[in-house]
């Protein structure tokens, strides 16, 4: 895998007093270094730690409670999905960016359902990636061959529009006929929690039940066509 990198971009942000905190998750070391000196350069962001497998990230973002988590896709022990299915126990306020070197519409939904807020490929230049950083790390999202705004769906729709990223994915699961303790199952949480999140995507779409929710969402997603994928994605290029 590689990491196109350039210099940091011109005007970049003054130092806060608490910069974003970043925890990077790769199994090839050359490439956290990378990533690692280009964030480092910053005065907005640090790095807070790193981590080269799936065991050791869910133990390292329990314990640094970073804002942002650069994470890889394939990993020793699983995937950058399995983790990011687990954050949300570990460090509720933690955000994910899953970073890899294919492109693939199946790990793409996979990530969106997962709750990650982005989806980059690592063909990314270095300033594009600083700014993904930080536009998730301040509630946006950073998918790359989709519209920045999430899906033209969500982003278009004013009941959709209103959802997290983990109310959108647990959604999607209820579109998919899943119940609470599959949809636990699937995302890693207690099956409470989802009933918690159910009934806040419930009262934000002014929906009584979910059936209701869900055949909302699936009347909007056929209504629109995907942008994604572009033809870098129909030829996908594992390593």
């Amino acid at each position: 895998m590689s990491v196109e990198l350039d210099s940091p971009p011109v005007g970049r942000p003054e130092p806060s007093s608490s910069p974003i905190r970043v925890l990077l998750v790769d199994d090839h070391p050359l490439v956290r270094s990378a990533i690692r000196d280009l964030i480092d350069a910053e005065p907005d962001l640090a790095v807070v730690g790193e981590a080269a497998d799936v065991t050791e990230a869910v133990r390292r973002i329990g314990f640094d409670e970073p804002d942002v988590v650069l994470l890889d896709l394939d990993l020793p022990g699983g995937s950058g999905i399995d983790v990011c299915n687990r954050v949300q126990a570990v460090s509720p306020t933690t955000r994910v960016i899953i970073l890899t070197g294919f492109a693939d519409e199946t790990a793409l939904a996979a990530a969106r359902k997962a709750g990650a807020s982005g989806f980059i490929l690592k063909r990314v230049n270095g300033s594009d990636l600083l700014n993904r950083v930080r536009r998730v790390a301040h509630g946006g999202t950073a998918f790359d061959d989709a519209p920045e705004d999430d899906l033209v769906g969500y982003s278009d729709d004013r009941l959709l529009a209103r959802l997290t990223a983990r109310e959108r994915a647990i959604l999607e699961l209820i579109a998919e006929g899943k119940t609470n303790r599959e949809i636990a199952d699937d995302l890693y949480l207690a099956e409470k929690t989802v009933k918690n999140y159910v009934s806040n995507l419930l009262m934000k779409m002014d929906m009584r039940h979910r059936a209701g929710a869900a055949a909302h969402l699936v009347r909007i997603q056929s209504a629109y066509k995907r942008q994604y994928p572009p033809s870098d994605w129909r030829r996908t290029a594992r390593r």
